[in-house]
C-alpha cells in the first residue's frame, strides 16, 4: 500500500487555509513584487538569515547580506560558507521540481557544500535530537531512510492535486524532520522545500520570509514538532505553520496599507533606496537627480523619517557630515 502521512484537517486548519487565500488575493491587487527587486531580495536574506539563525549561525543580518553582496566579512570560514550555499540554494527555486527526490538530494549538496562529508546522500549512521546530553527524539534507523524518502515524494507526488499544498507543505515539513535523512543541514532543508512547494503554488511565497516567523517563533516550532512525534501525526505541526503564514501576511498588507498614504516624493525616495544600505545625502541626491538638499530634506527625507521609513545613523547629529540615511 502507498504511504499515506497520518494527520487530521481540523476546523482551525480549514479557517487558516481560508484565511491564507483571502490574504494572498488582497496582496496580489495591493502590492506588485515584481516590481521592487530591492524588497524581493531584501526578503530572501531575511530568510537565509533566519532559517541559518535557526541552526546557531552567528552572523548578524548585515553580515549575512555582505557575504551574498560579496563583501568582506570577519567571522568563522563555514558560517560565511552556509551563507554561500544558502543563497545558492534559495536562488534555485523554482527551477527545480519540488517531486523529485533527486532534485532534492542535489539541492542538499548545494545547501552543505564543503562543510558536510555527505553532502547530497542520505546518511549512513543513527542521529537523534539532543536537549544538552539528554536525548529527546531518536530518528528512524538509517537503512530505512531511503525508502521512507521515496515514500514522501511518491505521497507528495500523488496528492498534489487532492491536498492543498499550504496543507502538504507542512506535512512535508513535518514528515522530513521526522525521517531525519541527512547528518546535517535538515532544518534547512525542510524550510528551503516548505517554501519551495508554496511558491510553486503561489510565485509571490519566493519573496514572503516564513523563516523569520519561524524564528521569532523558535520555541514553539520545535514544541509542535516534539507533539506531534508524540501524537504520531502533524497536524499540531500544520496548524502552527498556517498561523505563522497568517501572520506574516498580515504583516505584508500592513506595510502595503501604510504605503498607500505616502506621498509621490517619499514613494519615489524609496524606490532608489536598497533596504539596510547606508546612503549619504549627495548618493539620494545623485539617485533622485536633484540639486537642492533643501527640496531633499524637506519632501523627502523628513516625511520618510518620521513615518519610521528611513532613519538616521547619527540622530542626535542631523547636520553632521558623516550622518547616514538607511531604508528600514
Amino acid at each position: 500500500m502507498s504511504y499515506i502521512p497520518p494527520y487530521q484537517i481540523t476546523d482551525k486548519i480549514l479557517l487558516l487555509v481560508a484565511e491564507i487565500s483571502e490574504k494572498i488575493g488582497k496582496i496580489t491587487e495591493r502590492t506588485n513584487l515584481d516590481s521592487k527587486p530591492h524588497l524581493r531580495k531584501n526578503n530572501k536574506i531575511k530568510s537565509i538569515h533566519s532559517s541559518l539563525k535557526i541552526e546557531a549561525n552567528s552572523l548578524s543580518f548585515d553580515e549575512v547580506k555582505d557575504v551574498i553582496y560579496g563583501r568582506t566579512v570577519i567571522g568563522k570560514h563555514k558560517e560565511i560558507q552556509e551563507v554561500k550555499n544558502a543563497y545558492a540554494a534559495y536562488e534555485e527555486i523554482g527551477k527545480f521540481d519540488i517531486y523529485n527526490l533527486d532534485d532534492f538530494r542535489r539541492l542538499h549538496g548545494i545547501m552543505t557544500k564543503y562543510i558536510v562529508d555527505e553532502s547530497g546522500n542520505f546518511r549512513k549512521g543513527e542521529e537523534g535530537v539532543f536537549s544538552g546530553d539528554k536525548c529527546i527524539f531518536m530518528a528512524p534507523p538509517a537503512r530505512f531512510v531511503p525508502e521512507q524518502m521515496q515514500n514522501l515524494f511518491d505521497w507528495m507526488k500523488n496528492s498534489k492535486d487532492k491536498v492543498h499544498p499550504l496543507i502538504l507543505a507542512a506535512v512535508f515539513h513535518y514528515e522530513f524532520v521526522f525521517i531525519h535523512p541527512f547528518s546535517d543541514g535538515n532544518g534547512r532543508m525542510a524550510r528551503l522545500w516548505h517554501t519551495a512547494i508554496l511558491t510553486a503554488w503561489k510565485p509571490m511565497f519566493e519573496f514572503i520570509p516564513i523563516e523569520s516567523q519561524i524564528e521569532k517563533f523558535q520555541d514553539g516550532y520545535y514544541n509542535a514538532i516534539a507533539r506531534c512525534h508524540t501524537d504520531g501525526a502533524s497536524t499540531v505541526f500544520i496548524e502552527f505553520m498556517l498561523t505563522q503564514i497568517s501572520a506574516v501576511l498580515d504583516e505584508i498588507l500592513h506595510n502595503a496599507g501604510a504605503s498607500s498614504d505616502l506621498s509621490e516624493y517619499v514613494k519615489k525616495l524609496l524606490s532608489v533606496m536598497e533596504y539596510d544600505t547606508p546612503y549619504t545625502s549627495n548618493a539620494i541626491l545623485n539617485l533622485l537627480a536633484l540639486k537642492s538638499k533643501e527640496t531633499l530634506r524637506k519632501n523627502y527625507l523628513g516625511p520618510a523619517i518620521e513615518k519610521g521609513l528611513v532613519k538616521m545613523t547619527l540622530p542626535d547629529k542631523p547636520n553632521s557630515r558623516n550622518q547616514r540615511y538607511i531604508k528600514l
